[in-house]
């Protein structure tokens, strides 16, 4: 019986197939994927595909970053917190898609790993798409990350790059600072939008996206989400889907 041939990835920018990650494309003869390593997006992605063991990697302006073990208050259960919020979004806003952990190619210096994100279906002007071998390429409308503090490259670094390559809005979650940094694009620079006298801050990309900060610093998800069904009862969400559908 002959062998399932492995899928590939097709060619993308210039860049010649590899093949999908999975325990079965582990290659030995392959150098090993280690943080601080400066790498093209073509050797990031062969040595990471050939490392089926490691879970999270970023190719950050060319540099590779591979965060610690995930503890669970300072990143496991917040980030599970923000997935809820923006999943019960998206279950109620055709149009828009909601990915967790997902690799994303944003140039040949950059392929990113959100914590989570929404983006727009390109058939409604979304700029990110998924390519055949199941990446998501180009700059998703809405990215968050969980952070341990300010010191965190996802201020620096990542932020530079998200707003270069046209991310419309980035929301970083800095647990142990307990703040909330909610930036917009605006002129090609970004933006912080601040909460209104309630605590809340409203998505400008994304209508009726509400987000109760106190609340969520709190910990009180059942406060969180009840914000949310506040503004996916608004006219400016009811607007936007009649837009989309």
């Amino acid at each position: 019986m002959a062998m399932r041939q492995p899928v590939v990835h097709q060619s993308w920018k210039g860049y010649a197939p590899l093949p999908v990650r999975s325990v079965a494309t582990a290659a030995p003869n392959v150098p090993p994927l280690e943080s601080g390593d400066r790498l093209t997006l073509y050797e990031f992605e062969r040595r990471y595909n050939a490392m089926p063991h490691i879970k999270k990697a970023e190719l950050i302006e060319g540099v590779v970053h591979m965060p610690s073990p995930v503890h669970h208050l300072s990143h496991g259960k917040p980030h599970a917190q923000v997935m809820g919020l923006l999943a019960v979004y998206c279950a109620s806003t055709s149009g828009v898609d909601l990915s967790d952990n997902t690799s994303v190619r944003l140039d040949a210096d950059n392929e990113v790993q959100p914590d989570a994100l929404l983006r727009l279906d390109p058939a409604f002007g979304g700029r990110c798409h998924i390519t055949p071998d199941d990446y998501l390429e180009g700059a998703p409308e809405l990215i968050m990350e969980i952070a341990a503090t300010s010191a965190s490259y996802d201020l620096h670094d990542k932020k530079k790059v998200y707003r270069r390559n046209g991310v419309q809005e980035y929301v970083v979650w800095r647990v142990y600072d307990e703040r909330l940094d909610w930036f917009s694009l605006q002129t090609g620079e970004y933006v912080s939008l601040e909460a209104g006298a309630d605590g809340v801050i409203h998505s400008l990309v994304f209508p009726g996206l509400w987000l109760n900060v106190p609340a969520l610093l709190e910990g009180d998800l059942a406060r969180v989400l009840a914000e949310l069904q506040e503004g996916l009862a608004s006219m400016e969400h009811t607007a936007f889907v009649e837009h989309l559908t």
